[in-house]
């Protein structure tokens, strides 16, 4: 027995029943994946900018206040969502009024969004430096 061409094109539509939901359940966990890898960058964007204020804070409070701890204070209160265990503030001083001052803060900023960090590690180092010049000395 033959078929008609309306049978044949009901048995190729039979055969290609659950494809589309195959294919979505193949691509579902890369589109997960780097939605979740997009928050991460969100994230470390702005631990970025945390520590380029606290450099910033640092420095100006470095060119009027000879106490590393007062620098030190400065830096991590400007970066309030650094972690100061993990954050590292450092001031080279050269000179006496008028020469410049620089602050350096560094910090380890760990991966906190599941399935994000065996694609880049478990932490990213970010590093900022600003120079200030003295007003004392």
């Amino acid at each position: 027995m033959r078929r008609t061409p309306r049978q044949r094109t009901r048995a190729r539509c039979r055969s290609e029943d659950g494809t589309a939901a195959l294919e979505f359940a193949l691509v579902l966990p890369l589109l997960l994946v780097m939605a979740l890898a997009l928050v991460q960058v969100g994230l470390l964007a702005r631990d970025r900018l945390l520590v380029e204020a606290a450099a910033r804070a640092g420095a100006r409070t470095a060119a009027v206040d000879p106490s590393a701890a007062n620098v030190t204070t400065a830096a991590l209160a400007a970066g309030p969502g650094l972690d100061a265990a993990k954050t590292s503030v450092v001031i080279a001083r050269s000179g006496a009024r008028g020469d410049p001052v620089s602050v350096t803060v560094d910090e380890e900023d760990p991966i906190l969004v599941p399935f994000v960090g065996w694609l880049v590690g478990s932490s990213v180092h970010l590093h900022a430096e600003a120079t200030d010049r003295q007003e004392f000395g």
